[in-house]
């Protein structure tokens, strides 16, 4: 999908002098070069507006001019509509921009400080703006590059820059999937950090911790990421920049929702949101990025409908801003994909959450390799849907054939997280708890059960006997011995237990309890036990009431447009908390 044009309306005689520069490009060609940036940048987004591509991209992939327009940033936004679009007509510019910048860098290795600190600030911007647009790999490069500068000089500017470099190129890991070269960079950047601390310098960490935080969170290493979003809360003081600022409140909202710290993590997420509207704007990409974690924030605490609406917001911005084959776009589908599923599972009506996986899976394999990391949950999302679309399919072959490609994709994606975290990770139980579901639907039986017992086990060890992850297997169990092993005393305790932490962590009217409830009907009935069969009948009407009853919200977006509290505050009153938790030391 083409990027939507955002609201740009010059004066009309300043429009006609753009067009009439543009009808004469060839031959103002020079000339244009030496125009103010916000002209200059003015003539190429004609270019652009009139689809004279090749030419734009000759323009952009000479670094000199690209710097120049890249200080037209009032302009961002149109750039990145520029920028996508090349792309998508296969001209290669952030990886040519890279490659020129990482070639100039080796230039002037020789050069006095001066030179080497201003290609440093130019390497930040240029990187910066690459990482925005997600091209990682490119932006890895120009960050990789600055920091090989940065290391000819042992003094502290240097390593101030050098530190600023590592949180840079730790983002841009983190982002590409490179948990390994990004635990590196986070232990580089520390040393700097010592060598700036022995000489009685103090660089401010919250930008660092945060994205460790985050990376930690990518891994499942979940108690490990709310410890670091604490330290990266701490360091939040007055005068950091607005984005490091929503950065840190956004990974220690998400690290507070998987420790099921639902308060905090709302306080949290909804004072980014609020930070991140009213200083970017409501088109800008840092909003976009602050709505998704308020969709997974909402998609956690079983407020649904909500969670698929403010993806739906978040993925517009980022398809106005970005358009095309973009990985930010790709994220945004599979999010909301998800949520979708999620939302229609009890209608059985996918065609939605199938269209927004299936466009995830496309953007991502037509930009990254067949075996990258972030294939495994687009196709996960994908295989849950065709699972479901075949159970209600009454054409037995077509059946079948979606139920293979589920096995196909779930297969792919397991085999894609034992490579990155190992068996013993919280994703891979994931795509064993899949699988297991995936078997019951294929009536395979004893592989259901086993992959069934193996999720559990992984996510007992590593989140506790009582989560939420532990009673979404445990109640998958519990079904697989109610409906089609006949197992019913293992099955009714698997549910009774599958109900108790569901209660315990969202209250009565969690939607789960649903299927939950459902199942002790039908195993009750099969066992003859007809005065359970009626106690379940009334627990599950009183729970259809208290759910038309919850979240009266009618829109998520009005909850977070005003903030009753100082950033200040929402970083006291959490940290305070987390004092209140932890007692007093010894």
């Amino acid at each position: 999908m083409a990027a939507v044009e955002l609201e740009w309306i010059p004066e009309t005689l300043y429009n006609t002098a753009i067009s009439a520069v543009v009808d004469n490009y060839s031959r103002s060609r020079r000339e244009i070069r030496s125009l103010p940036e916000n002209i200059q940048f003015d003539v190429y987004y004609k270019l652009y507006q009139q689809g004279r591509l090749c030419q734009l991209g000759g323009e952009f992939c000479e670094l000199e001019v690209f710097a120049k327009v890249l200080r037209a940033s009032d302009k961002r936004h149109l750039l990145h509509h520029c920028f996508q679009a090349l792309m998508d007509h296969g001209v290669k510019v952030a990886s040519v921009l890279a490659s020129s910048f990482s070639r100039r860098c080796s230039y002037i290795a020789e050069s006095d400080r001066h030179v080497k600190e201003k290609a440093v600030q130019f390497g930040f911007v240029l990187g910066g703006f690459l990482s925005d647009a997600g091209w990682y790999g490119d932006a890895e490069k120009v960050f990789l590059s600055c920091l090989q500068l940065c290391t000819l000089h042992d003094e502290v500017l240097h390593w101030y820059r050098a530190v600023e470099c590592c949180v840079r190129l730790l983002h841009v890991r983190n982002g590409n999937c490179k948990y390994h070269l990004g635990e590196e960079t986070f232990k580089l950047a520390q040393s700097y950090m010592d060598k700036l601390a022995k000489h009685g310098h103090q660089a401010n960490k919250a930008a660092l911790y945060g994205e460790l935080c985050a990376l930690l969170f990518a891994k499942s290493h979940y108690d490990e990421a709310y410890k670091w979003c604490i330290a990266a809360m701490k360091e939040i003081t007055v005068g950091l920049p607005v984005k490091v600022v929503v950065d840190v409140l956004r990974q220690a909202s998400k690290a507070c929702v998987v420790k099921r710290e639902f308060r905090k993590a709302e306080q949290l997420i909804k004072h980014a949101v609020y930070l991140a509207r009213e200083h970017f704007g409501h088109k800008h990409p840092k909003y976009s990025d602050t709505l998704l974690d308020y969709g997974f924030y909402l998609l956690n605490v079983d407020n649904i409908c909500q969670s698929v609406a403010i993806y739906q917001t978040a993925l517009d911005i980022r398809q106005s801003v970005f358009g095309g084959k973009n990985i930010h776009v790709a994220t945004a589908h599979e999010d909301l994909a998800y949520s979708s599923y999620v939302h229609q599972y009890s209608s059985g009506k996918f065609d939605n959450a199938l269209f927004h996986a299936e466009r995830a899976i496309d953007i991502i394999t037509h930009i990254l390799p067949e075996d990258h990391l972030l294939l495994a949950s687009s196709k996960r999302v994908k295989a849950l849907i065709l699972e479901e679309i075949a159970i209600d399919c009454h054409n037995k072959e077509t059946e079948q054939r979606l139920l293979q490609e589920a096995h196909d994709l779930h297969l792919s994606s397991l085999q894609l997280a034992k490579k990155a975290f190992g068996e013993f990770n919280v994703q891979t139980a994931k795509h064993y708890g899949n699988l297991g579901r995936l078997y019951q639907s294929m009536r395979k039986f004893k592989e259901a059960e086993e992959m069934h017992i193996k999720a559990i086990q992984i996510k007992e060890q590593l989140l506790g006997q009582e989560d939420y992850e532990v009673a979404l297997s445990v109640g998958h169990l519990a079904s697989l011995y109610n409906y089609d092993m006949n197992q019913y005393d293992d099955a009714e305790k698997l549910y009774l237990r599958s109900i108790a932490i569901g209660k315990k962590l969202f209250g009565e009217g969690y939607s789960g309890l649903e299927y939950d409830y459902r199942g002790l009907i039908k195993l009750y009935n099969s066992v003859g036990n007809y005065e359970k069969v009626f106690e379940y009948h009334n627990i599950l009407s009183s729970w259809n009431r208290l759910r038309d009853r919850q979240f009266a919200v009618a829109d998520a977006l009005e909850d977070v447009n005003t903030s009753t509290q100082s950033t200040e505050e929402v970083v006291q009153s959490f940290l305070s908390s987390q004092n209140r938790v932890e007692g007093p030391s010894c």
